[in-house]
């Protein structure tokens, strides 16, 4: 009885010791060297993670990557579902050593015979109504909702700590299709994105859009007008209940 009892708790666990890093951070170190001239930011919410980075003056898009995580001690996983730097590594599940000193991280592991060592430093912890991971799973056009379930193939958006990434992917073929993100404001129905990375046009960041939302049955309803000047109405869903793995 004693065996079946720990088994929740040890479960219950993993689950709290993921939420102590959720939020935003940015990387300042790379092997030892400091991160002055490119950025990184990542966020965790709900047991995944996605990153983007940028390069800092011309805001040249470098790379994105993200999936499940779990944290448990000090033993960190990453599981990927999107990596543009090697799109081989998706699907594949990588062990780190993590430890954390006030609002940093220390992630080091043996990648490819080599020691890698990153250093993170929190830059947001806010919450808000649309703190989470979503999925797109409907719009609507001309009065009517239509729904998908997604799988492979899906978008995703992130958002804790006062920033947001979305992710358009297809985790079975592992091709990539693109990602964008930045900080935002969710308040009294509007939301607010300022984009500071964009992988489709450099040129959008520091655009700032702005758009209606509603929480319906636990579902994010957004709606304004795109980066195109289309109208556009969506629906999102928590990832965790609305996406359906392939087998």
């Amino acid at each position: 009885m004693k065996k079946i009892l720990m088994l929740p708790m040890l479960f219950l666990a993993g689950i709290l010791q993921a939420q102590i890093i959720e939020g935003a951070w940015k990387m300042t170190h790379q092997d030892g060297k400091e991160m002055n001239d490119k950025e990184f930011i990542k966020i965790y919410q709900d047991g995944y993670f996605a990153f983007g980075a940028k390069e800092l003056g011309t805001n040249k898009f470098i790379g994105a990557g993200g999936g499940d995580f779990s944290l448990e001690g000090n033993v960190y996983k990453e599981t990927l579902d999107f990596f543009t730097m090697d799109p081989e590594k998706v699907g594949t599940t990588t062990t780190y050593n993590l430890d954390r000193t006030g609002e940093r991280l220390v992630i080091s592991a043996q990648i490819d015979g080599k020691t890698l060592v990153e250093i993170w430093e929190k830059i947001g912890n806010r919450k808000d109504d649309l703190t989470g991971n979503w999925v797109f799973t409907g719009r609507k056009s001309d009065g009517e909702i239509s729904r998908s379930t997604p799988g492979a193939r899906r978008t995703v958006k992130i958002l804790s700590g006062g920033r947001f990434q979305w992710i358009a992917f297809n985790s079975e073929t592992k091709e990539f299709m693109g990602t964008g993100g930045g900080t935002y404001t969710a308040e009294n129905g509007k939301y607010t994105e300022l984009i500071t990375f964009f992988s489709r046009d450099d040129s959008r960041v520091g655009a700032s859009l702005s758009f209606d939302f509603e929480i319906k049955d636990g579902e994010w309803h957004h709606s304004g007008l795109s980066s195109t000047g289309n109208p556009i109405y969506e629906i999102w869903s928590k990832y965790a209940e609305a996406y359906k793995p392939t087998k």
